[in-house]
């Protein structure tokens, strides 16, 4: 664990120029959660390979894992873009939804945790392409989100 965290810093100290040239802390904090997120992604995915693989990359005969569910773990989940497309493409928006309230509905329909965080960039982006119009709610005083 320990050999992790000093891999970690390392790899911190060299994007941190990177990360520190954007003005907005909240931009800044984004970044790095992405990259975290993508670093720990792929020490995942590099641990889970190292042990259904042999050295050769084939797996070892005599195993039998149900081909299925590893099929269903490795297949990535739709992006927090696509899964707003979709909805963008249905009659989700007839209705103004607010940013809380969309990602709860992408856990309950497409079983993706998206953080609000990760779909108001987005959102912001399609209410400027004019594909949805960004409105304040005057009962909660946040943003809600309808179709055009």
């Amino acid at each position: 664990m320990n050999r992790h965290i000093e891999k970690l810093k390392k790899q911190l100290v060299e994007i941190a120029e990177v990360v520190n040239s954007f003005q907005s802390e909240a931009v800044q904090v984004r970044v790095v959660d992405r990259l975290l997120d993508e670093i720990m992604e792929t020490e995942r995915v590099e641990t889970e390979g190292s042990e259904i693989f042999n050295k050769r990359g084939r797996r070892p005969r005599g195993e039998n894992d149900d081909e299925q569910s590893l099929t269903v773990q490795r297949r990535k989940k739709p992006g927090a873009t696509k899964v707003l497309n979709q909805l963008l493409s249905s009659d989700f928006f007839r209705t103004p939804h607010s940013i809380s309230s969309i990602a709860e509905y992408c856990k309950d329909k497409f079983d993706s945790d998206f953080k609000t965080s990760e779909l108001s960039g987005i959102l912001l982006k399609l209410a400027k392409e004019n594909k949805l119009r960004r409105e304040r709610s005057n009962e909660h005083n946040r943003f809600e989100y309808v179709g055009v």
